[in-house]
């Protein structure tokens, strides 16, 4: 309605008559004004508690929807057919897992309370510790472990654990493939290992094939990438973090004699390690023992097993492998004498043994399978050499001082397959090879390496690696799959697996399939050798030109690290040639 249409009643301008009559109809709309919003009011108040109640209901339905679909999953859960499996079963299901994933007890026992009774009840599924660790994490996890293992079971043992540190492996930008050291930077891990922190600072890592699963360990920084601040080194957490090994090992050593396997590896000292030189007594089902440490550490003589005098008497009888990497130890140990199978020595730069001691460790396990001895000093021999024969003996690997040559011209190795010998350059090495080899009657060796494992690191005086002088001996290794070579010309080493000249009555090593070279300096026709070797052994089509009946196999992987630079026309021409390529430039041209 318009106001004029309104107004159209009452007379303009207003009468006195007219404006009461207004003032009385105003009253009574005003009147009824009023009503009516008491009436919206009322209408709008009983809504909302319809609302609320209806709301309450909803929810009330919702909660009753809730518990019946748990009583719904718990119905289905009880009428599945892996709930009617009998308990035995059940229990056999389990270990066939534990067989492929040693750690799956901390899963299983996660699923359901059945699942977790049963797990509980196993102590074989917690037979197999498998921990990657710090300082910062407790020492429970272990106890813990140990405890639900029961007090009989034999216990498998492996503890990697990462000191803290600043992390060398972000201060680099290089993407080139790194030369191959005895100690890397710990790669990225497999989906079977569960680490509750990044990689950290470089150490020897579990192996690839051993899954590992642990618990997720309370920690109060990241101590895997950077050390806690200088604020915090003296707080009640970095107190903590001192005494862990002493926490750790003590846990450890109450189960000793339940021991089977116990392997410890840590990358650097931290300062409970003294904690090691409690290992002592009696492991009476021990059948491997190591403890590393990835970098050289200051120790003085521990007390512990590896250093126990020739009277102690210790129960290690059925003790088969043997690793100790950077830790003290003597070599008049009785852990020496125990008959070993595998025998791995790195020492302490501080450990000074004559080769007459080292013989006598190697002469007191005259079953060895596996042979690694490194020694960064070792004295000439006080009593004569006496010539060894290890009948068993399948792989062989000496480093360090050059006298440890001579330990290899006293063995006689018949069953030798694996041969590594990276000692310091003071004398050609091939006649220690031949020498060897003639002595042994000639054993098929499948894999050779010289000087390859730490050329970078030898001595400032003699210089890297054992220098090889002629390649000869090579064409006498028929059986020979595997070669890598380091710190050596690279030209001879490139002729003498290359086309027979003249003077050669059949190819070099015509089984060989993978070749390495690492730090080999090279001359102007180094590349041009290299695609000789290459052309003769893996031609474009069809095989290699036989010689007296012979047709070599083709090279599969190649790798050069450090040798020479090739440039990319020569590595495309490589990689359509041999199936696997891997080369990095030298040093000096590499780009910053």
């Amino acid at each position: 309605m318009t106001p004029s249409a309104y107004l159209a009643n009452y007379p303009e301008p207003p009468t006195d008559a007219a404006v009461a009559d207004a003032r009385r109809e105003l009253q009574a709309q005003q009147e009824q004004l009023l009503a009516l919003s008491e009436k919206i009011a009322s209408a709008e108040d009983a809504l909302a508690q319809i609302v609320v109640e209806r709301k309450r209901s909803i929810r009330d339905l919702r909660r009753e929807k809730l518990v019946l679909e748990e009583k719904v999953t718990y119905t289905k859960a009880y009428i599945s057919p892996i709930r009617r499996l009998p308990h035995e079963l059940l229990r056999h299901i389990f270990l066939f897992n534990f067989d492929d994933h040693p750690c799956c007890a901390w899963v299983l026992a996660s699923v359901c309370t059945l699942w977790r009774r049963l797990t509980l009840s196993m102590p074989r599924l917690w037979s197999k510790i498998r921990l990657v660790t710090n300082q910062s994490a407790t020492a429970d996890t272990i106890r813990l472990w140990l405890e639900r293992s029961g007090d009989k079971v034999p216990l498998d043992i492996e503890i990697y654990l990462r000191v803290n540190g600043v992390s060398n492996e972000g201060s680099s930008t290089r993407t080139r493939p790194a030369s191959p050291t005895p100690w890397l930077h710990p790669p990225s891990p497999p989906p079977h290992y569960v680490i509750p922190h990044p990689p950290g600072t470089a150490m020897l890592l579990p192996p690839a094939h051993t899954p590992i699963i642990v618990p997720q360990s309370p920690s109060h920084h990241d101590s895997w990438g950077s050390p806690p601040p200088p604020s915090s080194r003296n707080t009640p957490q970095a107190q903590r973090n001192a005494h862990w090994g002493h926490i750790a090992i003590f846990y450890l050593i109450e189960q000793m004699h339940r021991w089977q396997r116990f392997v410890f590896r840590f990358d650097r000292q931290f300062p409970s390690m003294s904690a090691l030189k409690s290992i002592a007594g009696d492991a009476p089902i021990l059948r491997e023992f190591e403890i590393s440490c990835a970098e050289t550490i200051y120790a003085s003589e521990w007390p512990w097993i590896p250093s126990s005098s020739p009277a102690t008497s210790m129960a290690l009888g059925k003790l088969e492998s043997l690793m100790l990497h950077h830790v003290p130890f003597k070599w008049s140990s009785p852990i020496f004498k125990t008959n070993l199978r595998s025998l791995n020595l790195r020492s302490l730069p501080s450990n000074h043994l004559p080769l007459d001691r080292i013989m006598h460790i190697i002469a007191s396990n005259p079953d060895l399978e596996s042979l690694t001895l490194h020694f960064a000093v070792a004295l000439p021999a006080i009593l004569p050499l006496v010539q060894t024969s290890l009948p068993r003996l399948r792989e062989l690997s000496f480093g360090g001082h050059y006298h440890m040559s001579q330990l290899a011209d006293s063995l006689v190795l018949p069953s030798l397959e694996i041969l590594n010998l990276d000692v310091e350059a003071r004398d050609p090495i091939e006649d220690t090879i031949t020498n060897l080899l003639q002595r042994s009657n000639n054993p098929p060796i499948t894999r050779l390496s010289v000087s390859y494992g730490s050329t970078s690191s030898s001595t400032l005086y003699y210089g890297p690696g054992g220098v090889v002088i002629s390649w000869g001996f090579l064409t006498d290794l028929n059986h020979l799959q595997s070669l890598s070579i380091g710190g050596t010309p690279l030209e001879p080493f490139l002729s003498a697996l290359g086309m027979p000249d003249e003077e050669q009555t059949h190819w070099a090593c015509p089984n060989l399939t993978t070749v390495a070279m690492k730090s080999c300096h090279a001359h102007s026709d180094g590349i041009a050798k290299l695609v000789q070797l290459v052309e003769a052994r893996n031609p474009e089509s069809g095989s290699a030109t036989m010689v007296n009946g012979v047709i070599p196999t083709r090279l599969q992987h190649l790798e050069l690290y450090d040798c020479a630079t090739l440039g990319q026309d020569v590595i495309e021409w490589l990689k359509k040639r041999v199936d696997e390529v891997i080369c990095t430039e030298p040093s000096y041209v590499r780009s910053p």
